[in-house]
């Protein structure tokens, strides 16, 4: 049996959506993250705008398979680079729904990351020991994840 303790609940404000389109693999997005914010128990703070973007290949099968690097900014100050690759899917009517930004119920569809961490501070050193698991939910001005420790 996996245990988990939670780590944060983060938001990302991603104004827009560059459409490269059909690539070998799939229809190519990039997004930039233009901010953010995060808060749990042991930790939080801000996204840093820049760098920061969400790389997505829109697979055949309709799954979105996403690249996601972020820099995130402690309250007291400290940096921490947090990196997951994730996936969203669902029932077609339900991602048609999630694309025109409306709001769904995200019980609806499977949206899931493995969030990793590196940071320099001394403080927050346990973060690059670990691994994490995120549960997504797409608002109208970008993904929130309930990000979890994997214990």
């Amino acid at each position: 049996m996996i245990e988990t303790r939670p780590l944060f609940e983060i938001g990302l404000e991603v104004p827009e959506i560059d459409d490269l389109g059909a690539t070998p693999l799939g229809q190519r997005r990039i997004a930039a993250v233009a901010g953010g914010s995060f808060e749990g128990e042991r930790l939080k703070g801000t996204v840093v705008a820049a760098p920061a973007g969400d790389w997505l290949l829109v697979r055949a099968d309709g799954t979105t398979s996403l690249d996601v690097r972020l820099t995130l900014r402690t309250d007291d100050g400290e940096l921490i680079y947090m990196a997951y690759r994730g996936l969203r899917h669902g029932p077609p009517e339900v991602m048609a729904r999630l694309a025109a930004g409306e709001a769904v119920d995200p019980t609806t569809y499977y949206f899931r990351v493995a969030p990793t961490f590196e940071t320099a501070s001394k403080k927050y050193d346990w973060l690059n020991r670990i691994l994490a698991i995120g549960i997504g939910r797409r608002e109208k001005t970008g993904p929130v994840y309930a990000v979890h420790e994997v214990l």
